[in-house]
């Protein structure tokens, strides 16, 4: 079984791209995966397995 998490990250106008990075490698160590982010970068889509 999968869960999912929905992330709306706070990236502002300056340095957007690191604090992107890092919001993703952030989430990466807790286990989630990407599964989609918009095209906007309004919000990002994690899932990982429920019973790891």
């Amino acid at each position: 079984m999968k869960e999912y998490k929905v992330v709306a990250p706070k990236l502002g106008f300056k340095e957007r791209n690191q604090r992107l990075e890092d919001t993703l490698n952030q989430h990466a160590r807790e286990g989630w995966v990407v599964s989609h982010i918009a095209q906007s970068a309004y919000f990002i889509v994690f899932e990982r397995d429920k019973n790891r």
